[in-house]
């Protein structure tokens, strides 16, 4: 079943599924208190937390996605569809053994702290197996378009936050000593977390989200030169942060002034991103936006928040402070509210291509609108965001009761969105004779049949 220069990858919705369950899971630990703001940033609990989001989460949700999408920004299909599911299987059990590291290293649990470097290495196996896949694909695709580009650097992005985490284990476990010292450690973990929230998560959201708004906004593409003069700033961002900040460390100085030069890059990229989105929505034909473009336009104003908040807390000295209130936000406002919109389109546009795509022209289908319903879906969007931004603030002000309120509002809605996804999936709102025309078959509620 052709889709504009691919086909339906068996796996994305289970790979959807998977990470709605990691997300779930995050919020009711953010509800019930387990990691920060209840718990020091950097201790045990903390990195169980983080690791659930950045991993189950929000690189789970963007490796099935690049899989269903790199092929159409590229025109060209993926390098191998049987690489999908050994890879969210290694990616998951890698991801349950680190995190029972990690609890094995606070002593919530009598286990063996060797596990950290098991479930680093599985998880280096499950990056590399998705890397190899989409670097192949985007490699007989050359000359890559623009958005694919980013794509590109995201994926050697998640190589070297792979790489750094993995010595990261090791160290934590005791296999290595830890690399010159607590100071040079803390500033590791710094671009630890660049590579991972700004190259390969942020980056290639970006890639991705220019085809997707063009597509769905039916929006003349952004000009190729604007956005690889994006694309070079925020390369160039990566590099200063990484290469130079792997070398600041160690040389065993200048990791500040790198990192400050890697932020005024990075301001600049998200600058240009954003002159390029405006110029999207200017030039689109679909004049009554849906709903997935709507709050799509609340992750872009979370994102503008970013900016503006990092901005106030480098002014006023308090930006180690407050880091975990800025990680929040560029977590759960930008990130994940970007899916979260996404997803409420995709599974559906996914979804009418498996049911209705092989029927189409031979009887009568459903829109792809028809198989949601905005207006009911819609309450739990802006209860998700406002309790998101609630949740920000409540961490500014060290407000920790108050923040696993607006977490468990979070949480929610976030169900209530799944909920929505669930029923588009079981078209449930598909009216009458309608939702299953002659010759047409059931999707499968985990994965697509093609």
């Amino acid at each position: 079943m052709a889709m504009m220069g691919g086909n339906l990858s068996r796996w994305t919705i289970s790979y959807f599924a998977v990470a709605i369950a990691w997300l779930l899971a995050a919020e009711v630990l953010m509800v019930v208190g387990f990691g920060a703001p209840s718990a020091d940033v950097a201790s045990p609990d903390t990195l169980v937390l983080v690791h659930v989001v950045c991993i189950g989460w929000l690189s789970m949700a963007l490796c099935g996605a690049l899989f269903q999408f790199v092929p159409v920004l590229i025109a060209k299909p993926l390098f191998s569809e049987r690489w999908t599911l050994p890879a969210l299987l290694l990616l998951n059990a890698g991801l349950m053994a680190l995190l029972a590291g990690f609890l094995a290293l606070g002593g919530r649990i009598p286990w063996s702290v060797s596990l950290l470097p098991v479930g680093a290495i599985v998880l280096v196996a499950g990056f590399a197996a998705v890397s190899i896949n989409l670097g192949l694909t985007l490699w007989r695709a050359r000359p890559l378009p623009a958005p694919a580009r980013f794509v590109a650097v995201g994926v050697a992005c998640v190589c070297a936050t792979a790489a750094i985490g993995t010595v990261f284990a090791l160290a934590r476990s005791g296999r290595i000593a830890e690399p010159l010292g607590a100071d040079a450690l803390a500033s590791g973990v710094s671009i630890h977390a660049i590579a991972g929230l700004g190259g390969w998560l942020t980056l290639t959201a970006m890639g991705v989200s220019y085809r997707l708004l063009a597509m769905f906004m039916l929006a003349p593409d952004a000009d190729a030169r604007k956005i690889r003069a994006t694309l070079l700033a925020g390369a160039g961002t990566m590099a200063i942060a990484i290469a130079g900040g792997v070398f600041a460390v160690v040389a065993e100085g200048g990791i500040d002034a790198v990192l400050a030069l890697a932020a005024v890059a990075g301001l600049m990229t998200l600058g240009l991103y954003g002159r390029d989105v405006i110029a999207l929505f200017r030039g689109r034909k679909r004049r009554s936006l849906e709903l997935n473009i709507r709050m799509t336009v609340l992750s872009l104003v979370s994102l503008a928040a970013v900016v503006l908040l990092g901005g106030l807390l480098a002014a006023t000295g308090s930006f180690v402070r407050h880091i975990g209130a800025f990680a929040f936000l560029v977590a759960f406002g930008w990130l994940s509210g970007l899916i979260l919109a996404k997803l409420y389109k995709i599974v559906a546009f996914l979804t009418w291509l498996e049911v209705y795509g092989p029927v189409m022209g031979r009887t009568a289908t459903p829109r792809v609108q028809d198989l949601v319903v905005e207006r009911r879906a819609s309450k739990w969007f802006f209860i998700y965001f406002l309790a998101v931004w609630a949740a920000t603030a409540m961490l500014l002000v060290d407000a920790t009761l108050a923040f696993r309120t607006a977490a468990l509002a979070m949480t929610i809605a976030t169900a209530g969105i799944v909920h929505e996804l669930a029923r588009a999936r079981r078209l449930l709102d598909v009216a009458g004779a309608l939702r299953l025309p002659a010759g047409a078959i059931a999707p499968r509620l985990m994965s697509s049949r093609t």
